[in-house]
């Protein structure tokens, strides 16, 4: 992959476009009337009850919602008025969000004053979008091969380049597709955080795997790897780098996780080889998904990320895909049991699941 052509958007955020083989990004100016970008337009306030930390971003409640195609705000913009992308055509571009639930420059201190009640801090952090193609209709299991490597690319150079940064404790990319998720563009699109601290479920994650580590010296995540691929049942595709099954305890009615065979921390410690298998499995799962009802599958796609050193050290870079369609007509609402209590109640067994992908 060549260096990204990097750009500045009317209000100073950065745009990155990066191109395929042979071809060459070539935006214009953006002309939109912007107005000035709040330094801090969000907050984290601690919560003293679970130990989290929320984000408070009341600005984000005017981001665009749902608009007519012809006015999306991810297509190319040739006339530098309509688009955050201004350009004739693009292949994949990465800018800043505009209406960031994290944003700005500095370190976040995760130890809490004692006895405080009310603890807050400026929402520090970065907020990205990743438009996978200038293709509105399309989605990335649609992609070509050679389209789907440059988004898993972007996903590589953005990791390296967040983690790099000063204050990001945790780079997260995702993807959410559907507006049974809750998407609120329909161009096909994903994001990327960088985290002041690290996220609850990975916090939690990194404490079982090194409570594993201390009492029986190996890691926790590569363990179930091996155990998954032993047992067979919920396994749905194996390649020379890569395995893709469905979990032994799937919370979600559709659930896949996508591991690498040798362990590594996060994109950037994956060989080119490596990458280019994880791209066409992860491109490959996304159209079995697609292949399960008569529409496409909603789904959340959730790249679990490492630093390899530290408190993170005991990490397994891995992917999680997840869907809340528990049939062809039917969804899963996480109701009470899952939203108050995070237990979680499966509709059907992981078993089904896996043997239904592995049709498909």
């Amino acid at each position: 992959m060549s260096t990204p052509l990097r750009w500045t958007l009317a209000d100073g955020r950065d745009l990155l476009l990066f191109a395929l083989p042979g071809r060459t990004a070539a935006p214009v100016l953006d002309r939109r009337p912007l107005s000035a970008r709040d330094p801090e337009p969000s907050q984290l306030r601690f919560d003293r009850t679970t130990g989290q930390w929320v984000i408070i971003a009341a600005q984000r409640q005017d981001r665009t919602y749902h608009p007519p195609a012809e006015d999306c705000p991810l297509c190319p913009g040739p006339s530098g008025l309509t688009s955050e992308v201004p350009a004739t055509d693009y292949d994949v571009a990465v800018f800043e969000n505009r209406f960031p639930s994290l944003a700005g420059a500095g370190a976040l201190d995760t130890v809490p004053p004692d006895g405080a009640a009310f603890v807050g801090a400026p929402g520090y952090g970065r907020c990205e979008v990743i438009c996978f193609s200038a293709d509105h209709t399309g989605s990335f299991a649609e992609l070509p091969a050679a389209h789907a490597l440059l988004v898993v690319q972007a996903w590589r150079h953005r990791t390296a380049d967040l983690l790099a940064r000063p204050g990001v404790e945790q780079v997260f990319c995702f993807e959410n597709r559907g507006r049974e998720i809750g998407v609120t563009l329909a161009h096909p699109h994903g994001q990327i955080y960088g985290y002041p601290y690290l996220t609850p479920r990975t916090a939690a994650m990194l404490t079982q795997a090194r409570e594993h580590r201390i009492r029986h010296g190996t890691n926790l995540f590569a363990d179930l790897l091996e155990a998954e691929r032993a047992a067979g049942t919920r396994i749905v595709r194996q390649t020379e780098h890569f395995t893709a099954f469905v979990p032994f305890a799937a919370r979600w009615p559709v659930e896949l996780h996508l591991y690498p065979n040798r362990r590594v921390h996060n994109l950037t410690e994956l060989t080119d080889a490596e990458l280019e298998d994880f791209a066409s499995v992860y491109h490959d799962v996304l159209g079995r998904f697609d292949r399960m009802y008569d529409a496409p599958l909603p789904y959340m796609a959730a790249l679990h990320q490492y630093r390899a050193q530290g408190a993170q050290a005991d990490g397994y870079f891995h992917v999680e895909f997840m869907s809340i369609k528990r049939s062809a007509t039917k969804l899963k609402y996480l109701a009470a049991s899952e939203s108050a209590m995070d237990a979680f109640i499966a509709d059907v067994t992981p078993e089904a699941v896996a043997a239904r992908l592995r049709e498909l």
